[in-house]
């Protein structure tokens, strides 16, 4: 197949689909002119995946860590077959095709800021304990036309800077709606996470009227009170659509889904009121759920699937570590 900017060349079956679609890539490192290679340092794996994974193998890391080795030395990519999720990974430079538009330079040390589901990826070794999303490795990977990948700044440690541009697109996405509203209330669901945190933070950056973090139970709570991220912590089970709007109290403008479990769909949509906007930003979202129940609901919400990418998102997350103390002590905390 002739060379495609978005990697069709690269899928083995079935044939037609996208890469991320695909059941197999080909993860050759024989380059094609527009095609970057990446000699791989570190995988994110991404929460949803690695929560399922954590659970179906009861904690123990050594059958984690062979399913993950499994399932890309089957697919040729990093791709939950149960989340349909992957994550993402830190490399250097190590070949760039004659016309690669991504700027990219050999030797540039960089993040994937696309998926492990769509990117060609092959392992040579593995240093990992299964016992953490983070994945040191050894191997390659192969960056696509359309492809997006960030430079590692120097002034953050490589796992840090890996774990915000993980959920990049979550803060960005958070700031770009809350500036449609005039001083929103914003509830971010999850939020002493990595993609809730940084969600607080940017919705206070772009002018949040009042924060609200809800977390699951009392032990998160003491962890993100003291950061000063949310006016208000809200105690409560997500999935329980009642107890979460009561807990919330005064309907949000804007809620946003971080959290890594399904059924938070109904809760979220009870805790918003009419003309606001739920930002689901969680790979356990049931998306048909969402739909039906803002029908069931009557509810007049604007519902939006966050997509991992809105421009400039890498530098936002970057520059909210940096900037917020509360917030790189939470993934500093979570890095061990």
């Amino acid at each position: 197949m002739d060379e495609s900017p978005v990697g069709l060349h690269r899928v083995v079956s079935p044939p037609g689909v996208l890469p991320q679609a695909a059941d197999v890539l080909d993860a050759s490192p024989v380059l094609r002119p527009s095609e970057v290679r990446v000699r791989v340092e570190r995988l994110n794996l991404d929460a949803a995946s690695f929560r399922q994974l954590t659970e179906k193998h009861g904690g123990d890391g050594a059958a984690v860590r062979a399913e993950v080795l499994a399932i890309v030395g089957e697919r040729g990519k990093m791709q939950n077959p149960v989340t349909g999720s992957g994550g993402m990974l830190v490399g250097v430079v190590d070949e760039v095709g004659p016309s690669s538009p991504l700027g990219l330079t050999v030797g540039d040390r960089v993040a994937t800021l696309v998926s492990l589901t769509l990117t060609p990826l092959a392992l040579a070794s593995v240093d990992w304990d299964g016992a953490s999303e983070q994945v040191p490795a050894t191997g390659h990977a192969i960056l696509f036309a359309r492809s997006i990948a960030a430079v590692l700044p120097d002034d953050l440690p490589a796992p840090l800077a890996l774990a915000a541009l993980d959920v990049c697109g979550a803060p960005a996405l958070v700031s770009r709606v809350c500036a449609s509203y005039a001083a929103p209330r914003v509830c971010v669901i999850g939020a002493a996470g990595k993609s809730g945190s940084l969600s607080l933070a940017a919705a206070r950056r772009a002018g949040a009227g009042s924060l609200v973090g809800v977390v699951p139970h009392e032990g998160e709570a003491a962890v993100l009170r003291p950061t000063g991220l949310a006016d208000e912590v809200a105690v409560v089970d997500a999935r329980d659509p009642v107890a979460l709007s009561t807990a919330v109290g005064e309907p949000a403008d804007v809620t946003v889904v971080c959290v890594d479990v399904p059924g938070c769909e109904h809760g979220a949509i009870l805790a918003t009121r009419d003309g606001g906007t739920v930002v689901f930003f969680s790979m356990a979202t049931s998306f048909t759920a969402a739909a039906l129940g803002a029908e069931g609901l009557a509810a007049d919400v604007t519902m939006l699937v966050g997509n991992g990418y809105v421009p400039g998102h890498a530098a936002l997350a970057l520059d909210l570590i940096r900037e917020d103390a509360g917030v790189r002590g939470l993934f500093e905390a979570r890095l061990g």
